[in-house]
């Protein structure tokens, strides 16, 4: 089989474990970006399995009308970005699945490593020395302060974990169920929304991403936020109202920001105001890419990619396409 994996950017897929499981197969990867479809659709015009890494590039009706050998799309997690319907009526298998045990764990490693290395001044404190400065600035002690979380899920309930662990009271907000599980939990839940932004020193944004959160933090409650406080987001930068953060930030509330998303992804050649700024960490969406979650996303895809191929597919989340390659669900 003709497989392409797109969008490999740190050049990690051939070094996974799982990666032998393609032996004999003729595999093509790429490790830059680019959504112009013309430049996809001469890569991949001879594509018979596509491998996609999470969303990273939007496969629609422009670009899968001009598959013609494509027979099956592979991957791990959701799919906002396959045109499934498309598929289906191409009788192109869509094989993906969000299995359980999610990236959790290293998106809250990561959001906790932000919030030092923010509080601390950590990355300028080292561009300064290399430099040839020496304790350029002064940083922020987190004992005693006080640690927001909005949206209290498992990414939430981690990081209330570290912030105990490091002596920090916690301030919950969210709907009814982070509600619910925060009380159960021991912790304060705010008596309202603006509490939240009014005293968090500093403010983990771990929302998921759907129609009704999409711009739920506004320019107004970013202005609530002391000067002094840090606002952090590895979860989506669309939960933030488009271009209020860096704004908010030149406007001094909040005083700090470590972020881990952008509105328009990948960033290349520095083009987000927020990597312009010195009051901001920022890291390129690494809050899922570790070593044993990258084998994890690819485990299943090539594991669906094997099904597939001895007649017994799995995950397929169209099964009309099956008929066109004589299988059933």
């Amino acid at each position: 089989m003709n497989i392409t994996i797109l969008d490999d950017y740190a050049s990690a897929v051939r070094g996974l474990q799982c990666f032998s499981s393609l032996a004999g197969h003729e595999v093509t990867i790429w490790n830059d970006y680019t959504n112009d479809v013309n430049v996809l659709a001469e890569r991949l015009k001879d594509t018979e399995i596509l491998v996609l890494l999470r969303e990273r590039t939007a496969v629609r009706a422009p670009l899968i009308e001009r598959l013609p050998r494509l027979k099956m799309i592979s991957q791990r997690n959701v799919y906002p970005h396959i045109d499934v319907e498309v598929c289906t009526r191409r009788g192109i298998i869509v094989a993906t699945t969000t299995p359980p045990e999610t990236a959790f764990y290293a998106a809250a490693e990561l959001t906790w490593g932000l919030v030092i290395a923010a509080v601390r001044r950590i990355p300028q404190e080292m561009a300064a020395l290399k430099s040839g400065r020496w304790q350029s600035s002064v940083g922020v002690d987190l004992r005693g302060t006080l640690l927001g979380i909005y949206g209290y899920g498992r990414i939430g309930a981690m990081l209330a974990n570290y912030g105990k662990a490091f002596g920090m009271r916690i301030l919950v907000w969210g709907r009814e169920g982070s509600a619910a599980r925060a009380r159960a939990d021991g912790l304060t839940f705010a008596p309202g929304r603006n509490a939240l932004f009014e005293q968090s020193d500093v403010l983990a944004i771990t929302v998921r991403l759907n129609e009704q959160s999409a711009g739920i933090v506004t320019a107004k409650d970013l202005a609530r936020m002391k000067p002094s406080s840090l606002l952090v987001n590895t979860s989506r930068a669309a939960l933030i109202e488009r271009g209020a953060l860096a704004a908010a930030l030149k406007a001094g509330r909040p005083g700090m920001a470590a972020v881990d998303v952008y509105d328009d992804e990948p960033v290349f050649g520095a083009r987000d105001p927020l990597l312009a700024l010195d009051n901001v960490i920022c890291t390129p969406h690494l809050g899922y890419v570790t070593q044993k979650n990258l084998d994890s996303y690819f485990s299943y895809a090539f594991n669906q990619i094997a099904a597939y191929l001895v007649g017994k597919p799995t995950n397929v989340i169209n099964p009309e396409a099956l008929k066109a390659h004589g299988l059933s669900a």
